[in-house]
């Protein structure tokens, strides 16, 4: 036996050893209670961002906080797996949640290194922290963690544990989850990765920020070594695969956002779903499929940005944008510090000078490279060089400029344009918007110019006055008088008015067709007031324009009303189907996060259930008209896509302030438009046909490359008749007028009087 000398300190030793142990146990047996439940991860609901795709599935924009894609461990590789497992906790399959092993391990590199350089959380531990504590580095917090992570560990399978952590960790670019990382660092989904794209998000977790291959490439490189290495040593990847590895070069330049620039698109996309279901819109993860197609999206933005443009380098440079103080300090840093607050603005790189002449400048472009410029790439700025030019509108050094690559990748000066336009495309059977671009920059300007700009149209009206001048009796072949007017204010409803052609000349008496073709205003005042204004005002609401925006009075002959581009593009839309008014639209269907469909399109389709507004004899005839148009008339440089079934009617307002292409083909239409949001003149010479038809030529050229050419038949009803290039009826003649069956003449024009022999029930007098 023990004497009693020795039991007592056998006992304080006894009692050092198991106190902190029933401590311990005690607190367990307080805390576990009290630990959270685990619903939310039985339950997995994340906040998914709303996600608004193309036609064809192409991701086009998102709007939430958090940027999540969720994926089954089941359909993550198993490359992706390892990578996370070597990086992370390569004895997650092995520990029941607490990896003694290596928390020894860490400890002792720990020790031998001087300081805390190696964690111990495992992944399961990390899911306990991510989904319930804070990150605060407290004992009581860690402690938590721990008895969070055997909890997780009795509750879930280790296979459920890791697709937790794959689809929550945070991983920057507000990406949370390899899934949605795989989007945002490289444009494409988690099964289309490579091993060194692998080890480079396996390596995000540590520490996002310092690791992000965007902001910080080379740490992110140094990380991704590290992972790699941790793979080879684990047997994952061989050594041939390792060295490629190590050596493969990763672009994840611009893969963070959407390729398709379709934010106007989006921002419609977002206001619908709000109303439709307000905050839940951003965090219930629900999928938006569009009409929009991808190739047209990007045709009408390419096409509006280059007609802006060009249209902004005919009207001369107005010197640098702004100007900073370099004080003789030229480095890297201080010239990107420089240039922080320039916005962005696509392909117009923001730039500051560092070196200028009158023949010569130096720039440094934000991202660091340093650009010479001399010779013809200087000429749009010639006038800024040297002293000659105002102290404002001078290039000097520190002033900030733009810079853009032409066709042939050439740097040139270029600079942020003043005047807006706008572009949108769609089919004219069922309304499916293809393309939409409300404006020249959406970071510049939010204001959607296609929906909310309210315009005048100018002689891209002029086609549905035509239109009401048919169903009243005349013809392509009536002749009317091209001839000066003057109008009180009684018959204006304004003031006094003297209006005038375009090119300021008169061609006296000739047919309707010629009077569209060459866009004659006295022509189109006199049609007008054959028909009355007030019968124009209700004929033309059929085709969607509002009454109340179209005055009764002699100017609507002009487009003096006031109109948007999506309702010209359902006006045009009746010409091009045969008569019938559709609705644009631009959602196809609604999903939700896990792929039920919550609504569906049911567009109506003309000649199936859409309602017939006009005659279809009247919608081919305007057709053919507007043919000419195109082939002869205002819009002739149209015919250099090589296309015979282009139709359409260009249109420039009052001095200019309003520039306008409306053209279609039966299978798409689209309307162009170009002008400042404060109204004032484009220019001088500046029309339809010059500023606004190259933008819809642009986008036509790419959108019916592979579309067939059509060819219009005749409908029933329409009678065609020989004339000769006088106008007068020939059998032998060279040109073919149509007729409604009703209209067709007795009798030949009349070179004496140049009158057509009227017909019962249609207009007395058609020489007006």
């Amino acid at each position: 036996m023990l004497s009693r000398r020795l039991m007592l300190p056998l006992l304080i030793i006894a009692a050092i050893i198991l106190l902190p142990l029933v401590l311990l146990s005690i607190a367990v047996i307080l805390t576990y209670p009290t630990l959270p439940s685990l619903e939310s991860l039985t339950d997995y609901h994340p906040k998914i961002p709303l996600r608004i795709y193309s036609q064809e599935g192409a991701l086009l924009g998102e709007f939430g906080e958090e940027r999540r894609a969720l994926i089954k461990i089941g359909n993550v590789p198993d490359l992706m797996k390892e990578a996370i497992l070597a990086a992370e906790d390569d004895r997650f399959y092995q520990h029941g949640g607490v990896d003694y092993a290596g928390v020894v391990r860490a400890a002792i590199s720990n020790f031998t290194s001087g300081g805390a350089k190696q964690g111990a959380s495992t992944i399961t531990m990390q899911v306990a922290r991510n989904f319930f504590l804070t990150k605060e580095k407290t004992l009581s917090r860690k402690f938590n963690e721990v008895l969070l992570a055997f909890k997780i560990e009795n509750t879930l399978p280790k296979d459920a544990i890791l697709e937790l952590y794959i689809n929550q960790i945070y991983l920057g670019q507000r990406a949370y989850g390899f899934a949605a990382a795989s989007q945002v660092y490289f444009g494409k989904p988690l099964s289309a990765l490579t091993i060194p794209e692998f080890a480079m998000l396996a390596g995000l977790p540590k520490a996002p920020s310092s690791y992000n291959p965007i902001v910080n490439p080379k740490r992110a490189k140094l990380r991704q070594l590290y992972v790699l290495r941790r793979m080879h040593q684990l047997g994952y990847i061989n050594d041939a695969d390792y060295k490629l590895a190590q050596i493969e070069r990763l672009d994840t330049h611009h893969s963070s956002e959407s390729s398709t620039h379709a934010d106007y698109v989006t921002e419609m996309v977002r206001s619908e779903m709000f109303e439709k279901f307000g905050d839940a819109t951003y965090t219930q993860g629900f999928k938006v499929y569009t009409t929009i197609k991808q190739l047209d999206q990007n045709a009408a933005y390419v096409a509006v940005r280059k007609g802006v443009l060009d249209y902004d380098r005919r009207h001369g440079y107005r010197g640098p944008e702004s100007f900073a103080e370099l004080h003789d300090d030229f480095s890297d840093e201080h010239l990107e510090d420089a240039l922080q607050d320039v916005s962005e603005s696509g392909d117009l790189i923001p730039a500051i000078v560092v070196a200028s002449t009158n023949r010569s400048l130096t720039a440094y472009a934000r991202g660091g490279e340093r650009i010479e410029l001399q010779g013809d790439v200087l000429r749009f700025a010639e006038r800024s060089l040297g002293n000659r030019s105002p102290l404002n509108q001078r290039i000097r050094i520190g002033s900030i400029i733009r810079l853009q690559k032409d066709e042939k990748d050439v740097w040139q000066i270029s600079q942020l344009p003043q005047v807006e336009a706008a572009f949108v495309s769609g089919n004219p059977k069922d309304g499916a918007i293809y393309s939409l671009i409300g404006g020249f920059d959406f970071n510049k300007n939010q204001f959607n110019h296609i929906t909310q700009a309210w315009r005048q149209p100018g002689s891209s009206f002029k086609p549905f006055i035509y239109s009401a001048a048919l169903e009243k009796g005349l013809t392509p072949a009536t002749v009317i008088n091209d001839a000066p007017l003057e109008f009180d204010a009684t018959q204006t409803g304004s003031e006094p008015w003297q209006p005038k052609n375009y090119e300021g000349t008169y061609d006296g008496p000739m047919r309707m067709r010629q009077a569209l073709m060459k866009s004659k205003n006295l022509v189109s005042i006199r049609i007008l007031q054959s028909i009355t204004p007030q019968y124009a005002q209700d004929y033309v609401t059929k085709f969607g324009f509002d009454a109340n925006r179209i005055p009764p009075y002699l100017t609507m002959a002009l487009g003096a009303g006031l109109v948007t581009p999506m309702q010209l593009l359902t006006g045009y839309s009746v010409f091009a189907n045969g008569g019938f008014k559709v609705t644009p639209y631009f959602i196809n269907r609604i999903e939700d996060a896990r792929g039920n469909i919550l609504s569906q399109a049911s567009p109506i389709i003309a000649g199936n259930g859409a309602e017939q507004v006009i005659d279809t004899r009247n919608a081919f005839t305007m057709v053919n008209m507007m043919q000419d148009v195109v082939k002869h008339g205002t819009a002739i440089r149209a015919m250099s896509l090589g296309r015979q079934d282009l139709a359409g009617k260009t249109g420039t307002t009052s001095d200019a302030i309003d520039a306008w292409f409306c053209g279609f083909q039966p299978t798409l239409v689209g309307i162009s438009w170009i002008g400042f949001d404060q109204p004032h003149s484009l220019g001088d010479h500046e029309t339809g046909g010059g500023a606004a038809l190259p933008i819809w030529m642009a986008y036509m050229d790419k959108a019916l490359k592979n579309v067939p050419e059509a060819a219009y038949t005749p409908p029933d009803g329409i009678v065609s008749v020989r004339i000769d290039d006088a106008g007068h009826r020939d059998e032998s003649g060279t040109r073919t007028e149509y007729f409604y069956e009703e209209n067709v003449p007795s009798a030949i024009i009349s070179p004496e009087t140049d009158a057509v022999t009227p017909q019962p029930d249609v207009i007395k007098d058609q020489l007006f």
